[in-house]
């Protein structure tokens, strides 16, 4: 498969005022967030593409102060949701009360009406409790009493998760998997940065110190850059050649579906945008690949390999010529 590089001349979407902000948020959330600039910029891309973020590692390493750092950073109001074993549906979206005044039940919203909302631990509440967020992120609207309420713009759900094997776990259903843009994990940070880590402040004092870099109109154009990101035919040959891959492999029991090739693309624009690019490079997609596919990829049973390592197999298999 032949992937041509698209001419350099062809210029960032963006100008240069505002380039230099998006710089700033980057560089922001990584002054909280220590040692862990490829997550972070994972991080950014899957907002700017318009998707949601799992983040599944184990506690402690980083994953609410990331959703803090990033609403205090892009300026969006935020609501955490911790999930429980005992949380309800409408706990999350809202519910109708009777006014005696109006003689009318009034909809009282719930968290998920925040423009950053982080569903903390999603995997310890039972699947109708997850599956309350299905159509906020699919729709960005909810429906409670038969009427139907719009989210606010932008609607961004970063969710984290607990490994399966920890006590009081539910797994993700499939579907709800699909909903999430990017999958990624914090892990532990390297001696230097937890030395700076130890060294430094409480990370909670840090947020609250952090100003916007970006303001509500500037988000809005960022996401519609990363639209006109050029992405040649032949690199749209090398996302489809990954696809069929994937929907072709012995250890996979189902690959790729088309849904997952759109975010592949949109996500690789992302990071092309974040890195001053008009254009995608094969190395756009395969920076966002393991994130973007893994926790779609279902083995097979005869497979013995985690889902990340099948992704990693699937970029090894598919050259870039």
């Amino acid at each position: 498969m032949s992937v041509s590089l698209v001419s350099p001349a062809v210029p960032s979407p963006l100008d240069p005022i505002l380039a230099r902000a998006l710089d700033a948020a980057l560089a922001q959330v990584n002054g909280v967030v220590l040692g862990k600039a490829r997550q972070i910029k994972l991080a950014f891309a899957c907002f700017l593409a318009g998707g949601h973020l799992l983040i599944e590692d184990l506690p402690g390493v980083g994953k609410t102060t990331l959703a803090h750092a990033l609403a205090a950073t892009l300026n969006l109001s935020f609501a955490r949701i911790q999930f429980t074993s005992d949380l309800l549906p409408s706990d999350i979206v809202g519910v109708g009360i009777y006014e005696r005044a109006d003689s009318a039940f009034k909809f009282h919203p719930g968290p998920l009406f925040a423009q950053l909302v982080l569903a903390d631990e999603i995997n310890r509440a039972t699947p109708k409790a997850q599956s309350a967020l299905l159509e906020a992120m699919a729709e960005h609207q909810v429906t409670a009493d038969g009427t139907t309420h719009a989210l606010p713009e932008p609607f961004f759900v970063v969710a984290t998760q607990n490994p399966l094997d920890l006590a009081g776990t539910f797994a993700l259903p499939d579907s709800q998997l699909d909903r999430f843009m990017l999958r990624i994990g914090l892990n532990y940070p390297d001696r230097d940065a937890e030395r700076a880590l130890l060294a430094a402040s409480d990370r909670r004092e840090l947020i609250a110190q952090l100003s916007p870099c970006l303001d509500a109109n500037q988000v809005l154009e960022l996401r519609g850059a990363v639209a006109r990101v050029l992405a040649s035919p032949a690199l749209i040959d090398y996302v489809q050649a990954l696809l069929a891959a994937s929907r072709s492999h012995v250890e996979l029991r189902v690959g790729l579906s088309p849904r997952a090739g759109l975010a592949l693309l949109q996500a690789a624009r992302a990071r092309a945008l974040l890195d001053g690019r008009g254009y995608c490079l094969p190395e756009d997609v395969q920076a966002v690949f393991a994130a973007v596919a893994a926790h779609r990829l279902i083995p097979a049973a005869a497979s013995a390999a985690s889902r990340d390592e099948l992704a990693r197999r699937l970029l090894d298999q598919v050259a870039v010529r």
